[in-house]
């Protein structure tokens, strides 16, 4: 296998092209994003297809979960807190299962889910909540994971809100978002910790027009195929000893995520290839490693924050099933399974998603913003 840079370097070397080009183009007037105000589908219209009778089983997963009306006065948080061991303050995951289950369920034509996910995000924006968070790599990761299903849900309801309520959510998340582009000297500088940031960026850049940060995106998916070893393993997820596949997964899903922001405004993530390196060869280490996970072993034996389990050798596919609290980590394969060319990593994954996954739906994640099976099924 040729050798190749570490992702540090060709981080950097990706950053350093990009201040060069930002210096070229100095002048020129600021983009927009085209078209506005929309991040993985106009609601309006996915609103419309929920409603044509072909459409029945993604209708049925946008409303599969029963509206809790205590949801809307779920009180604020001021910040999210670093905490000790492993894993992140959780205290948010009511406040994102609501607003994913709410966002489909208004999404699916739903009045009172409608109502309840504006007087909660109304709530939540009067409060100032959250913006206490300290900055750490820790309580920041937990807020990534909190924006980015609060933003794929305000979009549903946004446009049609009076121009007071929605300036007011509006100052609120334009006031937290730009926090996840913090920089902490580190891997999480360019794991999936950066990809799920730059997800979350580039969604609020795709919503309120903001070619910068949507633009930031598509750089930052660039910057992970360029990552990528001859194998598609990505060599700060590989190494995650019995987690290798769990956090390849993680990466995976924000990739997708910033595919399918990027497919909405015309642009082709999922057909980009950086060094003959695209996204099937990166989703082909996933697949290859579920057939063979000891197809993994080398890389899994650097043993960094493994995770619960220390034994590199037996990796953990607990991502392969719906968790405990309703989450379902392949719920990106919602929009995979859809997509030509029928090339082999995505006839794997379809394989496993028709065979075991289906029979989840609705497949629930904020990795991915929310109810994926109603975002993109097309039945």
């Amino acid at each position: 296998m040729t050798d190749r840079p570490s992702p540090v370097v060709r981080h950097t070397t990706w950053r350093i092209a990009a201040v060069a080009l930002a210096a070229i183009v100095a002048a020129a007037p600021a983009a927009a994003v085209s078209p506005p105000g929309i991040v993985y589908f106009d609601p309006a219209v996915r609103t419309a297809e929920l409603a044509r009778p072909d459409r029945a089983v993604a209708r049925e997963a946008c409303l599969a979960v029963a509206r809790d009306p205590a949801w809307a006065d779920l009180p604020p948080l001021a910040a999210l807190e670093p905490t000790d061991g492993y894993g992140s303050d959780n205290r948010s995951a009511p406040f994102s299962w609501a607003v994913m289950v709410l966002g489909g369920r208004a999404l699916a034509g739903d009045e009172a889910s409608a109502a309840d996910l504006v007087r909660l995000l109304t709530r939540w924006a009067e409060a100032g909540a959250l913006a206490a968070t300290p900055v750490s790599h820790d309580p920041y990761y937990a807020l990534k994971r909190t924006l980015l299903p609060t933003i794929v849900a305000y979009a549903v309801v946004r446009p049609g809100l009076g121009e007071a309520e929605r300036t007011r959510i509006d100052d609120w998340l334009a006031n937290l978002v730009p926090r996840v582009d913090q920089t902490f000297d580190g891997d999480v500088d360019h794991n999936n910790h950066r990809y799920l940031a730059d997800s979350v960026l580039m969604a609020w850049g795709a919503l309120t027009g903001d070619d910068a940060l949507y633009r930031q995106g598509i750089d930052r998916y660039r910057s992970a195929l360029a990552d990528a070893r001859d194998d598609g393993s990505l060599p700060l997820e590989a190494r995650r000893g019995a987690r290798a596949l769990w956090y390849t997964r993680h990466a995976l899903t924000s990739l997708v995520a910033m595919a399918e922001i990027a497919r909405a405004h015309g642009d082709d993530l999922y057909g980009a290839s950086v060094e003959g390196r695209g996204f099937d060869l990166v989703l082909s280490f996933l697949t290859n490693g579920l057939v063979s996970p000891a197809l993994t072993a080398t890389y899994a034996a650097a043993n960094v924050i493994p995770g619960p389990n220390d034994d590199s050798h037996i990796q953990d596919l607990g991502f392969l099933a719906e968790r405990a609290h309703g989450r379902n980590y392949m719920a990106f394969v919602e929009a995979v399974r859809l997509l030509p060319p029928r090339t082999a990593p995505r006839r794997l994954i379809a394989i496993r998603f028709d065979t075991r996954t289906a029979a989840e739906r609705p497949l629930i994640d904020e990795y991915v913003g929310g109810n994926a099976t109603c975002f993109w099924a097309q039945e």
